[in-house]
């Protein structure tokens, strides 16, 4: 009896998605709830397992090929016996430290880490990446970056290397053997490559934002040192009673939910009332958006209910969803509704930005790199002192948030960042 692998239906606005890699080939044998291909939507990257145990047919679609929800990709033969020496059904992996924190600063999303071991140079040049365990797309993504798949370990079924393993090593950079390709004089090299699914949807919603609001930027700056200052004192203590880091992210949460409790307009968006005339619709709640960077593109999950979190409750949540995001694992729930985005170009080194608004919301707040620079010291007017400083900007929709709004919005965070303890006793 064959049975067929169908394209599930993951949410309202997922109508189709491309397949990304097939992880069995025809002929193959499959465990039931076995992951059999990857499937990238304009939301989410998601494995689709296999319904029953069997034998699988050949592909109705190939690789890169778009595909709508309900469609059938391939068949499993349920009536076919297992092979003998057939690999058995992959056991979860134990759950671990998996994100170290990063030194200086705390970003929004660790950045992509692959277990790496020394590349194979012993003959000079990369790997041909012929023979090894890895879908086509990771084999053509290594050739093209001179990446030698033996330094890799793959994260897919039965140890596969798949695509973001390959992406994750490039952006560590990780030191892998490579084959320099140096063009002839004169020769002007162009490719065209598809845009994926979820490039796609990041380029539309960006667009949108620019030609459906009137999206405005202020600016201003923070002195980090008392953060800092308290983070390094109660850092380990932190550490040892919470189970996870005392990072910069939980404290510019704990800023934004005060400045939105502050001007609720930031936290309000434009919907249409009951008779269709545009109107406010404000949240009591703070559902914080937070920016995060994944081998597969910006993807921005929320951390629910922020306002009513603990400084340790924050971090294990921005921790959770960075790690998820970086092995492709976020759902599409998980990234709708958020009332408020973060977002923290630092971490790549900018040290100031306007970001654009995440629709439908109506203001966005940008973090930068800390850099020591000489201010007038406040202790002491008329002084000079170095100080880390960090620029912040504000986004945000002037048809809500009116400019003086927004201006005080920004104080508010500034004024929490600068004195924690307002955050820590509630002024």
């Amino acid at each position: 009896m064959a049975v067929q692998v169908v394209v599930p239906n993951v949410g309202e606005s997922v109508t189709e998605g491309v397949i990304a890699t097939w992880l069995k080939q025809p002929g193959d044998w499959v465990d039931q709830d076995e992951t059999v291909l990857e499937l990238e939507t304009d939301k989410v990257t998601m494995e689709i397992p296999a319904p029953s145990a069997g034998v699988i047919g050949d592909h109705r679609f190939g690789e890169g090929d778009t595909v709508e929800v309900g469609a059938t990709v391939a068949e499993i033969d349920e009536s076919a016996s297992k092979p003998a020496g057939a690999p058995a059904a992959e056991a979860p992996a134990p759950k671990a430290d998996l994100a170290p924190e990063p030194a200086k600063q705390e970003p929004v999303a660790q950045q992509p880490q692959a277990a790496a071991a020394p590349a194979n140079t012993s003959n000079g040049k990369a790997s041909s990446n012929g023979d090894y365990n890895a879908t086509p797309l990771a084999k053509k993504i290594a050739t093209e970056h001179g990446v030698d798949l033996s330094s890799i370990v793959g994260t897919g079924a039965g140890g596969r290397i798949r695509e973001h393993d390959v992406i994750a090593s490039v952006q560590s950079g990780g030191k892998v053997a490579q084959t320099v390709v140096s063009p002839s004089k004169g020769q002007r090299i162009e490719r065209v490559e598809r845009m994926s699914p979820m490039r796609q949807k990041i380029a539309s919603r960006l667009v949108e934002a620019q030609h459906n609001a009137a999206m405005l930027t202020t600016f201003n700056e923070c002195d980090m040192s008392g953060v800092m200052a308290l983070r390094k004192q109660y850092k380990e203590e932190f550490s040892e009673r919470h189970g996870i880091n005392l990072g910069f992210m939980s404290f510019f949460v704990k800023a934004v939910v005060r400045g939105l409790q502050a001007q609720p307009a930031v936290n309000s968006f434009i919907v249409e009332d009951e008779s269709g005339k545009p109107a406010l619709k404000y949240h009591d709640y703070c559902d914080i958006s937070i920016a995060v960077s994944s081998p597969k593109g910006l993807v921005v999950p929320v951390l629910r209910s922020a306002d009513q979190m603990s400084f340790a409750e924050i971090e294990q949540g921005i921790k959770d969803l960075a790690i998820r995001a970086r092995d492709g694992k976020i759902t599409l729930e998980e990234m709708t509704g958020g009332t408020f985005t973060i977002t923290n170009g630092g971490i790549f080194g900018s040290l100031n930005s306007t970001p654009i608004l995440n629709p439908p919301q109506s203001g966005i707040l940008g973090m930068h790199s800390i850099k020591n620079r000489p201010i007038e010291d406040p202790s002491n007017p008329g002084q000079i002192a170095l100080r880390p400083m960090m620029n912040l900007a504000l986004s945000y929709d002037h048809r809500v948030v009116d400019g003086a709004g927004a201006v005080r919005f920004l104080v508010a965070v500034k004024e929490a960042i600068e004195d924690p303890h307002r955050v820590l006793l509630d002024l």
